[in-house]
């Protein structure tokens, strides 16, 4: 028995360690020795894959092997989590996550394919944005409280979404029961779907981030009534927060962060985040992070853990406030 638990330890601790690369001295960072493949679950152009190569870009320098983005695109970002927690657990597949899928998907899913507390480890956060309410730009408001007043005269309302259970949804169901149950959410498969509705005006508002919504405001095509981040936003000058313009419980963020399988070893675990802090150290990385909108994060494991875990609780309270439930 003792031999037989003897092999095992060992074949695991060189299953951990056979993703550090030789080093010259103890005090030398660890790396790894092939590529890393960092998954994400949504379309080239969307914010997740904005985030995603920036920061392979700066992982590239911190980590010689190299890192490749992989776009598994599809259920909400469902598919690329369910096969980063099925991966194996050696460092080389990792998961660029999301509000969404790390803290939302347990409450608003009635059967889901992982578990984000049980199949991933935390490694770090990397970035996170704001949300901006906006309108068509032919649409007689001016400000939020002129959209509640316009809104609540209108027979029919449609609120654009990408997609049911993400936070533009239950912003949408939040501002919805504000309006005295005026605003039905109309959901989309896909961002350039729900951009192209309320561009044409098919919808009359929408939750969008920043980053993807400040050109067209920019452009004279939407207006951005108020933004949900606790201060206003660069982006988008002389827009208020929700709360400023009188709107309360509306301040939401969508935050991104890299996380490996459950049953990546604690070492593996400890070098991908040296890894990751290094990268988000890097201030061209910050400063292209901030150009597109994002607030950048520390890539700390420790408070990534946190808000996981604090945000998982707060939107579980959300989603049972609105009665929404789905089956994945």
């Amino acid at each position: 028995m003792a031999s037989s638990q003897h092999l095992i330890g060992r074949r695991a601790a060189l299953g951990g360690a056979a993703l550090l690369a030789a080093a010259p001295s103890a005090r030398a960072q660890a790396v790894p020795d092939r590529p890393v493949r960092l998954v994400l679950g949504f379309p080239p152009g969307t914010a997740p894959d904005v985030v995603a190569r920036l920061l392979a870009d700066a992982l590239r320098e911190v980590w010689p092997a190299g890192v490749v983005v992989d776009n598994r695109a599809g259920a909400g970002g469902h598919i690329a989590a369910q096969e980063v927690a099925r991966a194996a657990p050696d460092g080389t597949t990792l998961l660029l996550g999301e509000l969404g899928t790390l803290a939302m998907a347990p409450s608003t899913y009635a059967r889901l394919s992982f578990d984000p507390a049980r199949d991933f480890a935390p490694i770090g956060e990397v970035a996170s944005i704001g949300f901006a309410f906006v309108v068509p730009a032919a649409l007689p408001v001016t400000d939020m409280a002129s959209y509640v007043a316009w809104a609540r005269g209108q027979s029919q309302l449609f609120m654009g979404t990408f997609g049911a259970g993400t936070p533009g949804h239950f912003g949408a169901a939040i501002l919805a029961g504000r309006l005295g149950g005026k605003g039905e959410p109309v959901h989309f498969r896909s961002t350039g779907e729900a951009m192209t509705a309320i561009l044409g005006g098919n919808v009359q508002g929408m939750f969008g981030t920043v980053a993807l919504v400040a050109p067209h405001v920019q452009g004279g095509r939407l207006k951005a009534l108020a933004v949900t981040t606790a201060e206003p936003v660069a982006a988008l000058p002389g827009v208020p927060t929700m709360a400023q313009a009188g709107i309360e419980g509306l301040g939401f963020v969508s935050w991104f962060g890299v996380v490996a399988p459950a049953a990546t070893p604690e070492p593996v675990q400890a070098m991908l985040e040296a890894g990751l802090r290094r990268a988000m150290a890097n201030p061209a990385l910050r400063a292209r992070l901030q150009e597109a909108g994002f607030r950048p994060g520390d890539g700390e494991r420790a408070p990534f853990a946190t808000l996981i875990r604090t945000e998982t609780a707060r939107w579980a309270e959300v989603v049972r406030a609105t009665g929404f439930r789905a089956i994945e």
